[in-house]
């Protein structure tokens, strides 16, 4: 059986070496640079024939660069003759551009399924996809996960009046995801839209927030309909 070598990328090195003691093992030993061209350069400083290869790296931050950082590991893995490589993509890339939304738009999140098979990426897990059907762009076996039971957890455990909470979603398609909220679901909810006439300021965006119930507690929100800027 072949053993478990678990890299991390750039994004997310704190948070790979907290799974690594988690579960008892060693981060691999890998060195990335770029180039003075900005190319990006990766290294495996270990032996991976016939191992079973996690990669964790998330589409966040600089996203261009962690993407091909990911795609360029998963790549040399593959053909340093690892028997299988899993790619745990906290942020998947590109995954709001999941349809032709305009004349000639590209479908970037399907692109981006492309290139991680064509890198040699058997396995992909993700978290909270922008759209579930992003799962079925790919060749390869998908794990989408969800954080909403974790995320429940901690507000069950920390949040001494979790009962009376407001559950805010950033639009209205996060608004779908109060349906999975289970013991909390009678919790007053909103979700926010944007003004699309307040879009002129790349650093100022102005939303309204709407209330689906008649709120209980004046002292939170006293109007269904508050204007916020970001």
């Amino acid at each position: 059986m072949p053993n478990v070598v678990l890299f991390s990328g750039s994004s997310h090195q704190d948070l790979s070496q907290r799974v690594a003691d988690q579960l008892g093992l060693e981060l691999g030993k890998v060195v990335t640079k770029k180039f003075s061209n900005q190319e990006t350069s990766v290294e495996i400083s270990e032996s991976v024939r016939g191992e079973d290869v996690y990669i964790i790296q998330s589409g966040c931050g600089e996203i261009n660069d962690n993407l091909m950082e990911l795609l360029v590991m998963i790549n040399a893995c593959k053909i340093a003759s690892s028997s299988r490589v899993t790619a745990i993509i906290l942020c998947f890339p590109y995954a709001r551009q999941d349809k032709k939304d305009k004349s000639r738009a590209p479908i970037s999140a399907k692109l981006v399924a492309n290139m991680l098979w064509v890198a040699g990426a058997d396995h992909i897990i993700t978290m909270d996809l922008h759209a579930s059907q992003i799962q079925g762009f790919f060749d390869t076996p998908v794990e989408n996960l969800y954080a909403e039971p974790a995320v429940l957890q901690w507000i069950r455990e920390n949040v001494a009046e979790w009962r009376n909470c407001i559950i805010v979603s950033p639009d209205a398609g996060g608004a779908k995801r109060h349906k999975a909220m289970g013991w909390i679901s009678s919790a007053p909810h909103f979700f926010l839209f944007q003004d699309p006439g307040r879009r002129s300021s790349p650093h100022l965006g102005c939303a309204v927030l709407m209330a689906k119930q008649k709120l209980k507690w004046p002292s939170q929100i006293k109007k269904s309909h508050l204007k916020l800027q970001t």
